[in-house]
């Protein structure tokens, strides 16, 4: 009996599989010889259909699937959204149809199902009525949205469409593959920025490639390091992109992030199995991350020079080489009926426009807090290098070491005539004891090997004006550490 229902759900897949590809093929096929012109507003609310018998008709082809019927929503205004992402009809048709659709497993609870193409570019994802519903009322301010900011970590929606057969509505949508499968992920997250029950199972933990979460992020990982450059345009990218869910009232999205290891991946053997049929230029087109907060550019500059898939270079606190891969999910499931009925329960409780408008941005500022600073951060320049006042310091260095050398030539030229003089007759006050003494008392060495290593402990009993200029010219109480680099000597406090 098992296996008669595992047979069902198998030709049920393969059937509905090959009815997404057939009315994709015909639909954006037909869409090529409509000329093109600006998307309107009534374009967000067209909805085109056709119907698709197995025997065939004189718009359809036959096929060996059940007869169904493929609604095509805003098909003008995803054309727009394609070509804005540079994606080209043939590439989209290539993509979607050429090959079979592989499925993926749903980590989520939402039930929906999730197909990849085979060249890794795009996932198509089975939506419930209220996201299919809300995604048509969303497509306006999308639209504006992305013509003020093309670079964006939200979804891109490629397209929104329906299959009708049997009594049965499926709502399917295409989007942007997120996480290639063409470099294995070696930890995969979906993070909310929330603590609350937010550790993967022991269930997800067993699967071959699990999805953890917030807590296990953070016993996993001392946060992910990026150059400043790219760690501002990150959090920029993420900042703009929670301003426009935000306005949207949109809640209970995720970072869905992916982490490559360079060196564990070299160790690995890990080869590119996407096929290598599309250019680096093409593949910039569908970059998901770098180009999604950097621009096509330094997206092409990237990939060109380190093949990093789009993905974003980055460090651990271990110095480990890194490609991250990253895209903001789940951005409909907000207007969910469950979701729904979770906020009127709340508006009877709380004042409903408090519920409605302040909820969504204390879910963006815990959302970007969480990612700016556990997730996310900056490499620090090193801390030792020259800065301006350590590069001023070393010229009154070089000053006081020469004074300081001069007095040692005069003593063993005294030394050498036979008058030999002791350390204290330099301060003129006749005895060792009675020599100042600094409280930042320093001896420096010279690291290069062609020179003689001086020893400048001397200085404790030198004259107080040069010792002073020495002391002065580094302010030990700044330091970190009791010995500091400058110029090429090693300069020791001892306190």
């Amino acid at each position: 009996h098992t296996k008669k229902n595992k047979n069902k759900n198998t030709t049920t897949s393969s059937a509905l599989k090959g009815a997404i590809q057939l009315g994709i093929g015909y639909t954006v096929g037909n869409l090529t010889s409509k000329p093109d012109r600006d998307v309107l507003m009534q374009d967000f609310y067209v909805v085109e259909s056709v119907f698709l018998p197995s025997e065939g008709s004189n718009l359809t082809p036959a096929h060996h699937y059940p007869d169904f019927r493929f609604k095509t929503y805003a098909p003008l205004a995803f054309r727009y959204f394609r070509e804005l992402f540079g994606i080209k009809p043939d590439d989209y048709l290539y993509s979607i149809c050429k090959e079979p659709l592989i499925e993926l497993s749903n980590p989520g609870a939402s039930g929906s199902l999730f197909y990849l193409t085979s060249d890794d570019e795009f996932i198509i994802k089975t939506v419930q009525h209220k996201e299919a519903e809300f995604l048509q009322k969303l497509l306006p301010g999308y639209y504006m949205n992305l013509n003020q900011n093309p670079r964006t970590l939200l979804p891109k929606f490629y397209g929104l469409y329906c299959i009708q057969s049997g009594g049965i509505n499926i709502r399917l949508v295409v989007m942007n593959n997120v996480l290639p499968r063409s470099l294995k992920m070696h930890y995969k997250y979906d993070l909310k920025g929330s603590t609350y029950k937010r550790r993967a199972s022991r269930k997800e933990r067993e699967k071959a490639c699990p999805t953890y979460k917030d807590l296990d992020f953070v016993d996993m990982h001392d946060g992910l390091y990026f150059d400043t450059e790219t760690y501002n345009a990150l959090m920029k990218t993420l900042q703009r992109d929670c301003r426009v869910l935000e306005s949207f009232k949109i809640m209970d999205y995720s970072l869905l992030l992916g982490v490559h290891v360079l060196d564990q991946g070299h160790r690995e053997g890990d080869v590119n199995i996407v096929d290598g049929k599309r250019t680096v230029g093409q593949k910039v087109l569908y970059s998901t991350a770098m180009e999604s907060i950097q621009g096509d550019g330094k997206a092409a500059e990237a990939l060109t020079t380190d093949d990093t898939m789009g993905g974003i270079p980055a460090k651990t606190h271990r110095d480990e080489k890194l490609l991250i891969f990253l895209g903001i999910i789940d951005i409909l499931q907000s207007y969910r009926f469950m979701k729904k009925l979770e906020h009127s329960w709340k508006a009877l409780v709380y004042d409903g426009d408090t519920v409605s408008v302040h909820r969504p941005s204390f879910y963006a500022n815990r959302f970007l807090k969480f990612m700016g600073s556990r997730v996310f951060r900056k490499i620090q320049p090193n801390r030792f290098s020259p800065s301006k006042r350590a590069r001023s310091s070393i010229s009154a260095l070089k000053c006081s070491s020469q004074e300081v050398l001069s007095s040692q030539k005069e003593e063993e030229r005294t030394e050498r005539l036979g008058g030999a003089r002791s350390l204290a007759s330099l301060d003129g006050q006749g005895g060792r004891d009675s020599s100042p003494k600094h409280e930042n008392s320093v001896i420096i060495y010279s690291l290069s090997t062609f020179q003689t290593c001086m020893n400048f402990s001397l200085l404790l009993n030198a004259k107080e004006d040069i010792l002073k200029k020495l002391t002065v010219a580094i302010d030990f109480h700044s330091m970190e550490k009791n010995t500091v680099e400058v110029n090429g000597c090693l300069v020791t406090s001892i306190l």
